[in-house]
């Protein structure tokens, strides 16, 4: 049953990846009427979520947020599409890499865990690799059709990157470290945890949540350097990404230094322009549930 789905999904999506500039970025525009006007994909989340964080903007001007996002996020699909037929000359036009020689003087050092949000394109952002000397991982989350993972995951390693799922991380990165085997790791770090495994609790957006810390756990483990992933919306199609060192040596960095930094940088880049982060995810659907023996010791 999954390779007949595969079989009969795959021609229409590599056909949809080779269509010219304005024919594709029209098609998204036909996804976008249907996902936004006729299904409302979501739409009280992301309105919810638009007021939860910015509730001294007018209504004008959430409405016209939402409208931009979702018409972003068909983009943002359409294009991950569209990686199936980018080779590394391709992508390095519409996601221009502005300062990769930050990666290149540290790796000479150490390893590094590049740390990224689910903000612009976060699907062309594994191709950050094509601009280091190490081997690079990107972290994942498995397609539960195996013939689109082996897929996904073939088309990924033209840009040197390596999938790993979750499950997978600390143990490549620590084996990794072990054998003494330089290495760039991509991870998308905005995401919620279950509450109750969370083990830390601060302000993103201005709302106290759990947050996500693995991240800073294994760097300041093993003395990895901590990098941020800057994405910049140039135009339709287009993206500037620039690389922001948090630490060098994490293993020198207070307990929640590497996550502090990364969150402040991850609003930074919302605030300047909101319709470009991911609002359909329920990413402050535990607010208000501090447990209360973390609420005491902070």
């Amino acid at each position: 049953m999954q390779l007949l789905a595969f079989v009969l999904i795959y021609p229409f999506l590599w056909v949809i990846s080779i269509l010219p500039h304005r024919l594709f970025y029209g098609f998204s525009d036909i996804a976008f009427f249907f996902v936004f006007h006729v299904f409302g994909y979501r739409r009280k989340v992301v309105q919810n979520n638009l007021n939860l964080v910015f509730p001294n903007k007018p209504k004008q001007e959430i409405n016209a947020i939402e409208k931009e996002f979702y018409k972003h996020l068909c983009d943002t699909f359409l294009e991950m599409i569209k990686t199936m037929n980018l080779s590394k000359k391709a992508v390095a036009k519409k996601y221009d890499v502005i300062n990769p020689e930050v990666l290149l003087e540290i790796e000479k050092e150490r390893s590094i865990i590049i740390l990224c949000a689910h903000y612009a394109n976060w699907e062309w952002n594994v191709s950050i690799n094509n601009y280091v000397k190490s081997k690079g991982y990107a972290v994942y989350q498995k397609v539960n059709n195996k013939h689109f993972d082996n897929f996904i995951r073939k088309t990924r390693a033209r840009w040197n990157t390596t999938l790993i799922t979750q499950a997978q991380t600390a143990k490549t990165i620590i084996q990794n470290f072990r054998n003494d085997i330089r290495a760039t790791y991509g991870m998308v770090s905005d995401q919620s945890p279950q509450a109750h495994r969370a083990h830390y609790w601060t302000d993103f957006m201005g709302i106290t949540v759990p947050i996500f810390n693995g991240g800073e756990a294994l760097a300041r483990k093993t003395g990895l350097a901590t990098v941020f992933l800057k994405v910049s919306k140039v135009k339709r199609g287009h993206y500037k990404a620039e690389l922001i060192p948090i630490s060098i040596n994490s293993k020198e960095t207070k307990e929640h230094e590497i996550t502090n930094k990364f969150l402040r940088l991850t609003e930074q880049q919302i605030n300047e322009n909101p319709a470009y982060y991911l609002w359909t995810h329920k990413r402050w659907k535990h607010r208000g549930k501090i447990p209360a023996a973390f609420a005491e010791v902070n």
